[in-house]
């Protein structure tokens, strides 16, 4: 198969699109999407063959495919949701971003994750939902938790606070936060700086607890 790629015509074998592909599926928990196989040299009639019993491939959702021998992982549903909400704008947050840090016995009912305001518009898949921050994320706002970017934890506990998680799954997350050096009283007290008056008070209070 001949490809453009940068402007350059390359003559790719099936060899080379699974490489290609390969890399950026391992860049995504295993997962690619229908737009970025096509962009690998793989035909969506391809993708439906790989993806039969036995195949290379798994459907994984709408527009959604996943290696079939990658190690699986607890957060693959996060995963999922975060490629398909599109890797270069989404970030896994609030009640998700607690689950994957381990953070209070939070169990979300649906995938959270932060887009930039100006996609505001963008329908959320089924069991997602998207938050759209006044302000963007800085860049100390995310870090790489199991290899998704993921709103830090003091951004994560202030987020779920506001967003109505229970009292006492934000009590648990502070203090296990606090204990296992993922984040300190004063930076908490830092990141509440800029929040409102009510959510300032709350973790004044948890620190003191």
């Amino acid at each position: 198969m001949v490809m453009v790629l940068h402007g350059i015509v390359v003559q790719m074998d099936d060899q080379d699109r699974w490489e290609i592909l390969g890399r950026v599926a391992e860049s995504q928990a295993g997962y690619v999407t229908t737009a970025q196989a096509e962009q690998a040299g793989f035909h969506r009639n391809a993708l439906r063959h790989h993806a039969r019993e036995g195949g290379r491939l798994e459907r994984a959702g709408r527009g959604l495919y996943r290696l079939r021998f990658y190690p699986s992982s607890p957060f693959d549903h996060v995963a999922a949701a975060w490629v398909l909400a599109g890797r270069e704008i989404a970030v896994v947050s609030h009640e998700s971003a607690l689950e994957l840090y381990e953070l209070s016995d939070a169990v979300p009912s649906k995938i959270h994750l932060t887009l930039p305001r100006r996609y505001r518009h963008r329908a959320a898949p089924v069991g997602v939902h998207f938050h759209y921050p006044r302000e963007p994320l800085a860049d100390g706002d995310v870090r790489r938790v199991h290899g998704l970017p993921t709103t830090s934890p003091e951004r994560t506990i202030l987020d779920a606070l506001e967003a109505g998680t229970q009292h006492e799954q934000i009590e648990m997350a502070v203090r296990q936060a606090v204990d296992r050096a993922l984040t300190t009283p004063q930076r908490l007290r830092a990141a509440a700086a800029g929040r409102a008056g009510t959510t300032r008070s709350m973790v004044e209070r948890l620190l003191r607890e």
